[in-house]
């Protein structure tokens, strides 16, 4: 078997996740199944990198085991310098909430909290008062607003621009994600692709190393879902995030930097600066060779 070419270097070296002889068994016996058999992979920071193969390739099984959210049956999973598998529960629970964000599919909002509060949700969560009060203050100052109660023109500019970098750095997300003028607004108020942008915030609200995205665009409309691959380009170029996208979809795969291609449950091919065409041409070459069982071989860059 090949081994795929390494990625390119950029933005240093730092590393924002990896997986390093990665094997995942589910059953035993006759009915075992080896979702991921042996996968070396990086995922660099700084950058946005897809995850496509067909299905059951263990794509997200991939992305799960490398976020903490299932275990390896053998092999190592890092977030940045930290071996995932000598956490006990309770720090990995803890690593999960302050070094990794996450948007699935379904929007996971929590429809009695405003966009405001949703978006400040896991800072709330792990006590961070500031972002907590600085949230709560924006939200009442909308309302108030939207009331009547506070004349001219509705402004949710919060009190934490300049004034701390926490408080900076949600300003400025709520300005990339364009929801200031929804900061009040429960979910139900919301179209889909508006609460899935929320989730997108909130994901990156505190600041995570990484942020792990299963199928984002898999419950939006086409306008809806460009316009959230948008906002995550932006958040990785513009604010020097890292994004690790699971997809099916050649056009949003098409939004990385780098595409990774699996194919039953191995690492067999990995593609810089996609194009839409390129990622289908690939795609339709690995269902040519599962056609005649494949031999694991990717094509060539």
């Amino acid at each position: 078997m090949n081994a795929p070419p390494a990625p390119t270097a950029t933005k240093g070296t730092r590393t924002a996740a990896r997986v390093a002889g990665a094997v995942k068994v589910y059953g035993a016996g006759g009915t075992a199944v080896r979702a991921l058999d042996g996968i070396d992979v990086t995922f660099p920071a700084g950058r946005f990198t897809a995850i496509m193969g067909p299905s059951g390739s263990g794509k997200s099984t991939l992305m799960h085991c490398a976020a903490g959210l299932d275990t390896l049956t053998s092999g190592t999973a890092f977030i940045g310098d930290t071996e995932l598998g000598t956490l006990d529960d309770r720090r990995l629970t803890l690593l999960r909430r302050d070094r990794i964000g996450f948007v699935f599919q379904a929007f996971n909002l929590v429809p009695t909290l405003t966009v405001a509060e949703n978006i400040t949700l896991p800072m709330d969560l792990a006590g961070r008062g500031r972002e907590r009060g600085r949230g709560r203050d924006r939200d009442r100052e909308g309302r108030s607003r939207r009331d009547g109660r506070g004349g001219g023109r509705h402004d949710d500019r919060h009190d934490g621009r300049g004034g701390g970098s926490s408080g900076e750095w949600i300003d400025a997300l709520v300005d990339v994600v364009g929801l200031r003028d929804r900061l009040h607004h429960r979910p139900a108020e919301l179209s889909g692709g508006q609460q899935q942008r929320v989730a997108v915030a909130r994901a990156f609200a505190g600041r995570p190393d990484v942020v792990f995205a299963d199928e984002p665009t898999g419950n939006l409309d086409s306008r809806s879902g460009e316009e959230v691959l948008n906002l995550l380009g932006r958040a990785v170029r513009q604010m020097d995030r890292t994004v690790v996208m699971v997809t099916h979809d050649p056009v949003a795969a098409a939004h990385a930097d780098e595409v990774v291609f699996l194919a039953d449950g191995r690492l067999v091919d990995r593609m810089e600066s996609p194009t839409a065409d390129r990622v289908l041409d690939r795609l339709k070459a690995f269902d040519g060779k599962s056609d005649g069982k494949s031999d694991g071989k990717g094509a060539s860059a």
